[in-house]
């Protein structure tokens, strides 16, 4: 360990107990809030789903009938198919946290997973 001192042990650990505290007020804090699934064009929200409902669907938005999401009954949506080259939709899975987001940016889509709640000052910062 002669290429590594003392100090930078210490700060490697500091680095990273700081940012496992960080993960863990996270996901206590703002991970499993109540969410809802947002849906962008072009910059511009096109839908709202509640993740909550406890069913299951296959839908499309009319701004671009080439891509399908997937509304799963656990709580989560999903980019199902598109019409994209690479696919990087789709493959980015389910999205149910919030603060996870997902997009096609061939066919102008963002999903956006919010807190489903009326916005307050202590709320996260999501800017789209």
């Amino acid at each position: 360990m002669s290429w590594m001192k003392k100090r930078d042990i210490y700060l490697v650990i500091g680095m990273l107990l700081f940012a496992g505290a960080l993960y863990g007020g996270y996901r206590l804090y703002v991970a499993n809030l109540p969410a809802k699934a947002e849906i962008y064009y072009e910059s511009k929200l096109i839908k709202t789903v509640l993740l909550d409902t406890g069913k299951e669907e296959t839908f499309k938005v009319e701004e671009s009938d080439h891509v399908t999401f997937h509304l799963y009954a656990d709580g989560s949506i999903a980019f199902e198919h598109s019409d994209c080259p690479d696919q990087i939709c789709v493959k980015s899975g389910k999205l149910h946290l919030v603060g996870q987001s997902a997009a096609c940016l061939p066919n102008k889509l963002i999903i956006k997973i919010v807190p489903n709640n009326k916005n307050s000052k202590d709320d996260v910062d999501m800017i789209g």
